[in-house]
């Protein structure tokens, strides 16, 4: 090699150096910049088998997928404030109207368990809402027994889905799967922590697809969405929130439930497919709150049980039947009909309301899809425009509430989803507390403050800023704090504010 192709050869290697680093800064900012999971996870270098195609070698072999998904399985522990037993009468609940427990005793503390994903290294991690649903603390144990505390960024309880955040960096984490690809038959692996046993791998196929339980409840807007994928593999509790995986080590679905009388597994499991998850998770990263596409029409699935209870006979095996259409909806503007049998979206076939909802699910309002139906046994099509429960196509952005901190103690305004279940005009929530003489006094993380009594008389408090100015006013004092635990059970304890 003469002495120029040596010059050369080192100035291509500095020109292949420079473009190595450009594409991994330019991986790394799309990774903190990404508003879905699709750009989180295709911005990191990890969590990839070495060969894309992958198959089983040899027949089925387990090993790969469980050693791929088990370190990014963790163990969701949350701390609810559970109601005390009854007791005597008190003379301050006879006069505030608040209970008193006896004195030194703070609201007993209890504890539920599930699983959870990480879904991108950065510690964005999904779980099932009912594991963490009104705790007031949610830690998280990875594999390697490494504990963080961890922060809701949003829930559904419509889907059963919750979005958490760590703080950590380069965490393994399971790479979404096509959960429409699943078939029936195929084998599946359910990784999780039942009875608290941590990252316990299990076996099993899938049993069916676009199952409807009736596990779920919308009371306020009748919103629920079900269509789970439908297994054998042992699940138990502790698992909910855990992974569904296929053999190539990819999430097809967030286990939820169990069929069972006896609370334990009783041969099927229910799981959350990625379809959904996978949109609820980016709604969440996104916008705080997910975004509900709805077509607007009141739906039953084709039976013999409908035909009896329509007098009619409808002349189609399966379907989903239009029992009504909502006024001004998507589907009124598109064109359909009470008596359609809607029997496919966007070209899926959708022949019961679980597989329905779920394609509508997918959707954002403003998003328009195709609706397949018979009318009089005639095939029709017509694209219909989605939109929100208020009627438009707006996108919905959670409010994120004002934080004031004092005295070592963070109050929060609470959540209106709180106010309304709890019935509350107003309040400030404790979202941390890092003051000795709060805690010694029985102020608990979670607990709403409603009231507070001090020398000049009781204050009502609306906000977190207020209960901010009223202790500003209040120092040297020793004041009742009153309020209200996330449970409902009523509380107060005094402390002097320095």
């Amino acid at each position: 090699m003469n002495r120029k192709q040596f010059f050369l050869g080192i100035i291509l290697a500095s020109l292949i150096g420079g473009v190595v680093a450009l594409a991994g800064a330019n991986y790394l900012s799309r990774q903190n910049s990404a508003t879905n999971f699709s750009e989180k996870q295709e911005s990191s270098f990890v969590n990839w088998l070495n060969n894309e195609k992958f198959t089983v070698p040899d027949g089925i072999n387990f090993v790969a997928a469980a050693g791929l998904v088990t370190p990014a399985v963790v163990h969701v522990k949350s701390t609810v404030n559970v109601p005390q037993g009854q007791r005597g009468a008190d003379p301050f609940e006879e006069f505030f109207g608040f209970r008193m427990p006896d004195r030194g005793q703070a609201p007993r503390e209890g504890r539920s368990s599930g699983s959870g994903v990480i879904i991108s290294s950065d510690g964005y991690i999904v779980t099932n809402n009912h594991v963490i649903e009104n705790s007031s603390r949610i830690d998280i144990s990875l594999e390697d027994n490494t504990r963080y505390s961890a922060r809701v960024i949003g829930t559904d309880p419509t889907t059963d889905l919750a979005l958490l955040k760590i703080e950590a960096e380069g965490l393994p984490f399971v790479k979404f799967g096509d959960s429409d690809q699943v078939k029936v038959g195929q084998w599946v692996l359910a990784v999780g922590n039942p009875f608290d046993l941590t990252s316990t791998v299990t076996a099993g196929i899938i049993s069916a697809k676009a199952r409807n339980i009736g596990i779920l409840r919308d009371l306020e807007n009748n919103l629920q969405i079900e269509s789970f994928l439908q297994t054998d593999a042992v699940v138990n509790p502790g698992n909910s929130g855990g992974a569904l995986v296929n053999l190539a080590g990819e999430l097809i679905g967030i286990n939820t439930a169990i069929a069972s009388r006896t609370g334990t597994f009783n041969g099927y499991a229910f799981a959350i497919p990625t379809s959904i998850v996978k949109k609820v998770m980016d709604d969440l990263l996104e916008f705080g709150t997910v975004q509900r596409g709805l077509l607007g029409v009141q739906i039953r699935d084709v039976s013999p049980e409908l035909e009896e209870y329509l007098g009619e006979k409808l002349g189609v095996n399966r379907g989903v039947y239009v029992m009504d259409v909502n006024e001004g909806s998507g589907g009124a503007e598109a064109g359909l009909k009470k008596g359609d049998v809607i029997i496919g979206v966007d070209g899926v076939e959708t022949f019961n309301v679980a597989k329905l909802q779920e394609m509508v699910a997918r959707k954002r309002p403003g998003d328009k899809v195709e609706v397949k139906y018979l009318r009089s046994g005639k095939q029709m099509t017509a694209k219909a425009t989605l939109k929100n429960i208020s009627g438009d196509t707006k996108i919905v952005r959670k409010e994120v509430p004002k934080q004031v901190s004092f005295g070592g103690v963070v109050f929060e305004d609470v959540k209106a989803d709180l106010k309304n279940r709890l019935k509350l005009q107003g309040g400030a929530s404790i979202i941390s507390i890092d003051n000795e003489a709060w805690k010694k006094s029985g102020a608990k993380v979670g607990f709403i403050i409603t009231s507070v009594i001090g020398s000049d008389g009781r204050y009502r408090i609306s906000n977190a800023e207020d209960m901010s100015n009223i202790l500003n006013n209040s120092k040297g004092e020793e004041v009742v704090i009153l309020g209200v635990y996330p449970n409902g059970q009523e509380y107060y304890f005094e402390v002097k504010i320095d």
